[in-house]
């Protein structure tokens, strides 16, 4: 039975290259897939192409292409990838140009584009606001739609041996090339649900091999610092076998499996993609081995006819300013600082969109929580939101203005003033968003 070896390079933008770099060269892989935009992520990177069209794309694709592209094409691993974030146009000439200065020839580079909704985008009403997208006027600055396999697939069928997108659903990446390698129908529901499960539980790199899931004396985990990459061997009818490279650190079993599969989402049985709804709730985790574990039981129903599509747009500006108290009564002392930054910020109430002071390590996370033991020291956090840019730098100000007219000990300022760039989020019909393939090859240099 033909079997499909997909294993997955990167979980976030910032995620490690070592690991990817390592599955290419002994993974024996058909398809490695490099996860790298988040809801924020495209926000920025959009950010990034008004202010430089030829950029917006991952500002890690140099690096990661470099390091795996020769081992790629050597072993006929073909890479997906949304690196192309906002401008999936340049990302695959700029991969071109690398594979070029690499001495790769006849390698085929597509570029599928089609998820920037930003023109029509204004009539759809915003989950977080119940207002339409139009209302954000020139604060918008971008729309995207998580789109599904169709460009994927197209770019595959025609050859490509790297396919950069930009906004693509998640578990898309990896339901993609099973649906190219074994012929699944679009209306093939089950198989589709078995391999967006798939890409579920590979889409987040690490998170099922040991990373994340470490909790030490809890759920311990061995080798974290070399933890391995995952891979699935995917058989035709969908179900699968996850694993990660022999000598690699790290832990895969059911219980990592398990939290995985959990993962951000928030009904287990209508698990909503752009192809198909998936259906988790008869998923059964098997070990079958050391760190093998067979998986199956996903099943899928037809999808909604809508995308969701990420809305970025501007909110404000953050203001932040911190400062270190240490030694006896340091908790008094943070504390005391606190209440001195909002006294002193009462007169600017009026440009103030929300502000909060807290101890990091006390209640910084959990506002609600109360040191139970003296600590030995303490980190006053102020920041603010604001609807100015001059009101937010006051912030960082006022913290180091503690320095002398605050409580003793302080020590250790710093601060800083940055756009906030919120996110919101609508549908749209998945018939209003269409997807565009672009091929581009490395030629053949002649003398």
């Amino acid at each position: 039975m033909k079997t499909i070896r997909i294993g997955t390079g990167a979980g976030f933008q910032g995620d490690r290259i070592e690991p990817a770099v390592d599955l290419a060269e002994r993974g024996e892989l058909d398809f490695l897939v490099f996860e790298c935009l988040g809801e924020r992520t495209i926000a920025l990177s959009q950010q990034a192409r008004i202010a430089d069209p030829s950029g917006g794309y991952d500002p890690n694709l140099e690096r990661r292409m470099r390091a795996i592209l020769p081992i790629c094409a050597r072993n006929g691993t073909r890479i997906v990838s949304n690196m192309g974030a906002a401008n999936p146009l340049a990302a695959a000439e700029r991969t071109i140009a690398i594979a070029r200065d690499l001495g790769l020839t006849g390698l085929k580079v597509a570029a599928v584009t089609g998820d920037d909704v930003t023109g029509i985008i204004g009539r759809s009403v915003l989950d977080e606001t119940r207002a339409p997208a139009a209302e954000l006027g020139d604060r918008l600055v971008s729309a995207n739609a998580y789109i599904g396999v169709t460009g994927l697939i197209e770019a595959l069928s025609a050859g490509a041996d790297v396919v950069i997108c930009g906004r693509a659903s998640d578990p898309t990446l990896f339901l993609a090339p099973l649906m190219h390698e074994f012929g699944w129908a679009p209306d093939d529901v089950t198989r589709l649900g078995r391999g967006t499960l798939v890409g579920h539980m590979l889409e987040c790199a690490a998170q099922v091999t040991g990373g994340y899931f470490a909790d030490p004396g809890k759920k311990d985990v061995t080798g974290l610092a070399q933890v391995g990459y995952p891979f699935a061997e995917v058989s035709a009818d969908g179900t699968a076998v996850l694993s990660k490279l022999p000598g690699t650190g790290g832990r895969i079993s059911v219980a990592s499996c398990t939290e995985q599969l959990l993962y951000e989402i928030h009904d287990p049985a209508r698990y909503l993609q752009p192809d198909v709804v998936a259906d988790f709730s008869g998923v059964c985790f098997n070990e079958i081995g050391p760190d093998s574990i067979a998986m199956s039981g996903a099943d899928g129903a037809s999808a909604t006819g809508f995308l969701k599509v990420s809305v970025g747009y501007l909110d404000g500006w953050i203001g932040e300013g911190q400062i270190s108290y240490a030694g006896a009564n340091c908790l008094a002392r943070g504390n005391m600082a606190i209440s001195l930054m909002r006294e002193r910020l009462t007169p600017y109430t009026d440009s103030l969109m929300e502000q909060r002071g807290e101890l990091i390590g006390v209640n910084s996370v959990w506002p609600a929580a109360t040191a139970t033991s003296q600590p030995t020291e303490v980190r006053m956090r102020y920041a603010a939101r604001c609807s100015d840019a001059e009101t937010a730098r006051m912030i960082g100000e006022e913290v180091e203005g503690l320095y002398l007219a605050g409580p003793a000990g302080g020590g250790g300022v710093t601060k800083g003033v940055r756009v906030c760039l919120a996110i919101a989020s609508t549908l749209l019909p998945a018939s209003q968003v269409t997807t565009h393939v672009e091929m581009m090859e490395v030629q053949n240099e002649t003398a």
